[in-house]
């Protein structure tokens, strides 16, 4: 049983991550190859923590050596994971490694519910994750995550002071809610929200981080703007609900992110409240809102549908008691579980297969 390490890269050469469509050792995925006199130990480096497809590439590593090197030979891997950039020269938030803006068309259709718990499942999954509430107007995040009451401290640097996010599930979180009384209304002009997030980007300390999420207000106004803007933006995920007027809204935002001048990639979809399960009956889906509408606006846009939320109870009153109902075992868990795997891996193709965004520089 002779072999060496040239052997073992050359069949590993031939094993091609399922998304990218190009080989591991080229990928530079393949690392710490050690080899024994009947056995070989190194290390997959996937692109995600959230990876949905890491046994599937494990199996085919062992089946790759074992088909052309030696059918005895022991496989031991480690799976570790580097989430990808196209970041790599950016001015604003350095380490910050994806921005993932998360908008809809139109109000109440659950975008910072799915955001918060989008947050949570990437962070469980082991990526470094912070959410931007850009909901000036409509803070939602601070009850989400059971902190309304709380404010982040401010730290002087270099004589300027930044702000410090406040971690909670293992997310890091700025909100306007963290800063302004609950019970009073944020009236400021266009600019002045503008500004309040140029402040929650440039001057926080957001530290090392994988994945940006930016919960963006319904629209399309001076907040989303102001973001393109600002900082290069890795991809948009739109949420919408089944109704028509919900769809109408969505693919207003939608084609925003597909402007020219503007040119986000579309992460993909996301349809909430997609049908109605009863606790009693977890098996059981009822299309209350109808049914297909995601699947229809994905057809039309040729934009993956990358996540399907069930009514239920819980995900209401986890959003009111501010434990995001990933946390808790069930279905819900399971289809916010599926959505971060199923983003992590379309920010992994995308930063594979499309340029870096750059930042608009007109003026609208």
């Amino acid at each position: 049983m002779k072999f060496d390490k040239s052997d073992i890269i050359k069949a590993l050469s031939t094993v091609d991550d399922p998304d990218i469509k190009k080989d591991l050792v080229s990928l530079n995925m393949i690392q710490d190859i050690e080899v024994f006199s009947d056995a070989v130990k190194f290390t997959v480096v996937l692109t995600t923590p959230a990876c949905p497809l890491k046994e599937l590439i494990r199996k085919n590593c062992v089946d790759a050596i074992h088909e052309l090197v030696n059918p005895d030979i022991k496989v031991d891997i480690q799976m570790s994971s580097n989430v990808t950039t196209t970041r790599n020269s950016a001015p604003l938030l350095p380490n910050v490694k994806n921005i993932i803006a998360v908008a809809s068309g139109k109000g109440g259709v659950g975008k910072s519910t799915v955001t918060s718990n989008l947050a949570v499942a990437l962070a469980q999954e082991g990526a470094k994750v912070g959410i931007i509430d850009a909901d000036i107007y409509g803070p939602s995040v601070p009850t989400m995550f059971n902190c309304e009451h709380e404010q982040p401290s401010v730290k002087q640097v270099n004589g300027k002071n930044i702000i410090v996010p406040l971690e909670q599930y293992g997310v890091k979180l700025i909100s306007i809610g963290f800063l302004a009384p609950a019970d009073n209304a944020v009236v400021w002009r266009g600019p002045m929200a503008s500004s309040a997030l140029k402040q929650f980007i440039g001057d926080t300390d957001w530290g090392e981080l994988d994945y940006l999420l930016i919960d963006l207000p319904p629209g399309t106004s001076d907040i989303h703007l102001t973001l393109v803007q600002t900082v290069p933006v890795t991809g948009a995920v739109i949420v919408t609900t089944p109704q028509k007027v919900a769809l109408a809204d969505a693919k207003k935002g939608l084609t925003m992110f597909r402007q020219p001048q503007i040119n986000v990639p579309i992460l993909g979809i996301v349809e909430n409240m997609a049908y109605f399960t009863p606790e009693e009956l977890p098996d059981n889906k009822y299309y209350i809102f109808g049914e297909g509408g995601g699947q229809n606006l994905s057809d039309k846009f040729d934009v993956p549908l990358i996540g399907q939320i069930p009514i239920v109870q819980s995900i209401r009153e986890s959003g009111d008691n501010g434990y995001p109902a990933v946390l808790k075992e069930g279905k819900t868990k399971e289809a916010f579980t599926a959505l971060a795997e199923s983003v992590a891996r379309q920010v992994a193709i995308r930063n594979a297969t499309v340029k870096e965004t750059k930042t608009v520089e007109f003026k609208v």
